[in-house]
């Protein structure tokens, strides 16, 4: 029996989320997974104020950056990102709790993009992520 997409998708998750310490680390929390979608989920914590009393972008790039990963692995080919860009729209605060959603916009041979919304709970836009993805090889999940 195959899986269908979705659940494929939840598998690949599940199998990244074990081994992925930084995400773990930091403490975000994923929230869904879809066939070319996540969501992800992370609260900004006094560690992560910059000098200007705001989170530092590179938390919230990386916050996007993990969404990305979850969704362009939801196909159980590894795959990484070959470029992203970010525009930082609003800054974030201690104690915000911030949710990055990523959405497959193409998918064509070994290639993929996708676009990162970075926003508070009550949908605030924080900033806007697009990564380009490549297909490396090999599957995500293991087989015994």
């Amino acid at each position: 029996m195959t899986p269908t997409q979705d659940t494929l998708a939840q598998q690949c998750a599940d199998t990244m989320w074990q081994k992925d310490k930084a995400t773990q680390g930091l403490g975000m929390q994923l929230i869904s997974v879809s066939a070319g979608s996540a969501k992800l989920a992370m609260t900004v914590h006094p560690d992560m104020i910059n000098g200007h009393g705001t989170c530092h972008g590179g938390y919230i790039f990386t916050l996007a950056d993990s969404a990305f990963a979850f969704a362009c692995n939801t196909y159980d080919e590894r795959t990484v990102a070959q470029h992203a860009q970010v525009s930082f729209i609003a800054p974030a605060m201690s104690g915000d709790r911030l949710i990055a959603h990523a959405v497959e916009r193409s998918r064509t041979g070994r290639s993929g993009i996708y676009d990162i919304a970075v926003t508070l709970e009550d949908g605030k836009q924080i900033a806007e992520f697009r990564g380009l993805s490549r297909t490396i090889g090999g599957s995500i999940i293991e087989t015994s």
